[in-house]
This record gives structure tokens, C-alpha cells and sequence, in this order.
């Protein structure tokens, strides 16, 4: 299988000619891309063909479809999961589309992958049959109370069979990374697991909000992409400690990357 090669467990995307009409136009580009990597993925897991490999290969492509339109990724940390035995939680922040298609092809060829994602997700015309392939965990983000529940009782099944996770703690995507909003879901499980959380920085903004299609907005090469995995967390107590040791590294790196953080004043 075709996968992401890391040097001292960092990518970054070798430049290369980028087309006249990509340059131009990256998202008229980009999008026939993705739709035809999405029915591909879509009519195999209808047929219950799309496992795991698959789902990477899909996901590997998406990333090269991006670079083919001159948008540049950096991935930095990853020894962070590639040295560590067994499952683990990893929380990130949440900016764009971007990270749900492309994180499966950074993480997913190194140990078993799903998500915790919205019921609007396992819905979705066409790309539902690729996101219920996954089985994930899923919330409605209507009771925050029934959302734990779901997170804390179908997570720890899923890591106790050897599978890690990805949360995305806060309620939907924002551009600003805003502390108030990124609730400790994900620490309250690897507590519960007793298994260690990786913090996940993410900048993804090249691929932007729709106006009126908020998954199909304008991509934007100009805006560099950025991963960053942090050092694997250990849940002691009541959580607090780790829980802000993920936000200081979001922060950390969205500031280093020029990104945007909301005022804690505000």
C-alpha cells in the first residue's frame, strides 16, 4: 500500500510544476478530484470492500488531489504515534474538511483508525457509505450529556479491541481555535481506558468554508497546512492538568504557524 513516508516522523510536501489552469482555478481542480475519489470509495463500501487499506488509499489521494493544486503540507511529530505501543486517544482542533479526509492516510497505516464524528456524517448523501464502513462513534451534538455517554461506553469497547480514536472536541469546525469550546470528551476516555491522549495541532484553512455548501468552499494554495502530533499524555486525576496541556500545545502552534486564537478575555 501506497502511504505518507516520514523522516524523523516529519512530511512536507516536495514542490512541484503546479498546471497553468490549477494555478488559476485549484478548486475547479480539486473538487472533480475528490468527487470522483469519494463515489469510488462510496460504490465499494456498498459492496463492503472498503476496509481499512482502502480507506488510507482514498484518503492518500485526497492529499495527492491537494498537492496537485499547489497546496503545501507539513506534518511534524508523528514519531509521536509511530513509537507507541497499543491505541490511543488523539484530540485535535477542528478548522476544516481537510483534516477528516487526509488525517485517515496520516494515522490509519500505523494502527487500527476511527473517529468520534457527528450523526450528520454517517447521513450524508453518498459519502455515508464510506463513513459507516469506518464504523465510528457517533454524536448528535443536541445533549452534551448523551454525547458523553455514547464517546465514554462505545470509545472504551472500541480501545479495549485495539482501535484508536480521533475526537474533535469542539461542537463544529471554527477558523479560530477558541479554548471555551474544546471540551475534555476525549481526556474523560483515555481516563477511563487508562490509555494515553496525543494532542493534534492542526491549520487547514487552505481548504475553506462553502457559503452555501459549508463542505465545498474555495482552496486556497497560498495558505501553507500543518499537523503537528504532541508528546503522549498520560491521564492522571481528574484530567485537568492534560486537558490543558492540549490546549497550550494547540495554542503554541497555532501561534508559531501565524494562526488564528481567541482573546481568553473575551
Amino acid at each position: 500500500m501506497d502511504t505518507i513516508v516520514f523522516k524523523d516522523g516529519a512530511y512536507e510536501t516536495v514542490p512541484r510544476p503546479v498546471s497553468f489552469f490549477a494555478r488559476r482555478f485549484p478548486s475547479l481542480v480539486f473538487y472533480p478530484y475528490l468527487l470522483s475519489i469519494v463515489f469510488r470509495a462510496s460504490a465499494k463500501a456498498k459492496r463492503s470492500l472498503y476496509d481499512s487499506a482502502a480507506w488510507c488509499a482514498s484518503s492518500l489521494e485526497v492529499l495527492h488531489a491537494l498537492e496537485h493544486v499547489g497546496v503545501s503540507v507539513e506534518i511534524t511529530g508523528a514519531d509521536n504515534f509511530l513509537t507507541l505501543e497499543g491505541p490511543c486517544v488523539f484530540v485535535a482542533n477542528h478548522m476544516s474538511t481537510f483534516e477528516t479526509f487526509v488525517l485517515p492516510c496520516i494515522i490509519g497505516p500505523f494502527r487500527s483508525l476511527t473517529f468520534v464524528v457527528k450523526q450528520g456524517l454517517v447521513d450524508y448523501p453518498v459519502f455515508r457509505h464510506v463513513m459507516r464502513s469506518r464504523d465510528p462513534i457517533t454524536v448528535r451534538r443536541e445533549n452534551p450529556r448523551d454525547d458523553l455517554r455514547a464517546v465514554l461506553e462505545g470509545g472504551a469497547e472500541k480501545l479495549k479491541a485495539g482501535w484508536s480514536l480521533i475526537i474533535f472536541p469542539q461542537s463544529t469546525r471554527y477558523s479560530t481555535f477558541d479554548p471555551k469550546v474544546f471540551n475534555s470528551m476525549g481526556i474523560k476516555l483515555a481516563k477511563r481506558a487508562n490509555l494515553p491522549v496525543i494532542p493534534i495541532a492542526l491549520k487547514t484553512d487552505a481548504w475553506a468554508e462553502g457559503k452555501y455548501f459549508k463542505d465545498f468552499g474555495r482552496v486556497y494554495p497560498s495558505k501553507k497546512v500543518h499537523f503537528a502530533f504532541g508528546k503522549p499524555l498520560w491521564v492522571k486525576d481528574r484530567g485537568t492538568e492534560e486537558h490543558n496541556e492540549v490546549i497550550s500545545f494547540i495554542i503554541s502552534k497555532l501561534k508559531e504557524w501565524n494562526g488564528s486564537v481567541a482573546d481568553p478575555a473575551l
